[in-house]
């Protein structure tokens, strides 16, 4: 079978290269951690290709863009209550499961999960493949992720049992802000000097978002493997993890769905709820556990927001690739 045809076949089951090359990370990890001087110089790399990273969603995203998807305020409160408010409670409602089978680094992981925004990248395609309203998804997504800044570091501080052993040092919001918000507000200052190039070649950003979030994979689980992470967490406690994912994906994508139904929102306003609602996002999550977590156990903390955002590329690509074929189907 060709390299070509293998892709395609993984395709119809949500997988790509993306989640491909995220799952070998982990494997490189796991066999080649990196440590000592390897270690810090990749954290410094790290911090500075996530900074890279949001100036360039800052510098591509238009002012009208904004202003046209805020219009619509039935999507952007949906996507809010969603992400914000739902999330966070299902998360906390299913956390005394997961307290039962796994670490308390892993259930703390699975708070985490709840409070974290959408995803940019990925809800985004999602929604244009379901022939949804782009320029709204756009918008949630990002608006999600700013407000996120703030919001989901407040949120994950309410969440943490009293006594756990974990928490939050108040400067860890500012160092956020200087990581993720400033560099995303100088973006959108060099907005008209770098709007045209960006939009010609979309491969080197898709190159850094994708690239990032594999770089602090494979620093927090290299640190991980160090501490012995897959000796604490065995085959059977993975797959209650995976159980539990699943079960708060197919809850809120549940719940997207009756919103936008009760709503009698258009077909392409609840693909873009659907999506922007459903999905937590990895590139914003890691790099703020990086200052949240550290030196706590961050590679058992972020393992359920991985698995969750495997399992969510998988489950939104099945549901996005079955829309699109129904949708053409349609008579004209």
């Amino acid at each position: 079978m060709s390299l070509r045809r293998a892709e395609a076949v993984l395709a119809r089951f949500g997988f790509d290269r993306y989640m491909l090359l995220l799952v070998l990370t982990v494997v490189l990890a796991s066999v080649l951690p990196a440590r000592g001087a390897m270690a810090a110089g990749l954290s410094h790399v790290t911090y500075w290709v996530i900074a890279l990273l949001f100036f360039l969603y800052g510098a591509k995203l238009t002012t009208a863009t904004i202003l046209a998807g805020l219009a619509n305020w039935r999507l952007q409160l949906s996507v809010l209550a969603l992400t914000f408010l739902l999330f966070p409670l299902l998360a906390l409602a299913l956390k005394p499961l997961s307290m039962l089978w796994l670490p308390s680094a892993v259930g703390i992981g699975f708070l985490y999960i709840g409070c974290m925004p959408s995803t940019v990248q990925s809800s985004i395609a999602f929604t244009a493949v379901s022939q949804g309203n782009v320029a709204a998804a756009i918008c949630a997504a990002s608006i999600s992720n700013l407000i996120g800044v703030v919001l989901s570091p407040l949120l994950f501080a309410l969440l943490i049992p009293q006594g756990s052993g974990y928490g939050i040092d108040p400067s860890a919001i500012w160092k956020i802000v200087q990581q993720i918000l400033l560099p995303f507000a100088v973006g959108q200052l060099c907005r008209p000097l770098l709007s045209g190039l960006l939009n010609r070649y979309r491969t080197p950003t898709m190159i850094v978002d994708r690239g990032s979030i594999l770089l602090i994979v494979y620093s927090a689980f290299s640190a991980g493997v160090v501490n012995g992470i897959w000796q604490v967490i065995s085959v059977p406690s993975l797959a209650v993890l995976v159980a539990l994912c699943l079960i708060l994906l197919a809850a809120v994508l549940a719940a997207a769905l009756l919103i936008g139904r009760t709503a009698r929102m258009p077909h392409a306003d609840l693909m873009a709820v659907l999506y922007c609602g459903s999905t937590k996002s990895l590139a914003t999550g890691l790099p703020m556990a990086g200052i949240l977590f550290a030196g706590q156990d961050m590679s058992l903390i972020i393992l359920p927001l991985m698995l969750f955002h495997l399992l969510q590329l998988g489950v939104c690509a099945i549901i996005s690739q079955r829309m699109a074929g129904r949708l053409d189907l349609r008579p004209a």
